[in-house]
């Protein structure tokens, strides 16, 4: 379920609002055990990925690189890179 929470520190262009969001959304899913939560669990389960989404952006925005930022587009390149070596994954 974790698969989709990427490094989103020290990037050019910083990371968006969705990209933070849907981070907090697999975190929840995660400690959680479920994808969707029930009826009865649903606003304890938005409310969590709204407060950890918040928490995570003043995180962001509070980190200070030493590093240059990465740029997305190599660091994508490189991750399909070592995918297509590992030989998991089909190469397109």
């Amino acid at each position: 379920m974790c698969r989709n929470i990427h490094t989103l520190h020290n990037f050019e262009p910083a990371a968006t609002s969705e990209e933070v969001h849907a981070a907090a959304l697999q975190y929840v899913r995660k400690i959680a055990g479920t994808t969707k939560p029930s009826r009865a669990n649903t606003e304890a389960f938005d409310r969590a990925v709204h407060e950890i989404a918040h928490i995570t952006q003043h995180l962001l925005d509070d980190l200070v690189a030493t590093t240059p930022p990465k740029n997305r587009d190599e660091e994508a390149a490189k991750a399909r890179a070592r995918a297509a070596r590992s030989g998991r994954y089909a190469t397109a």
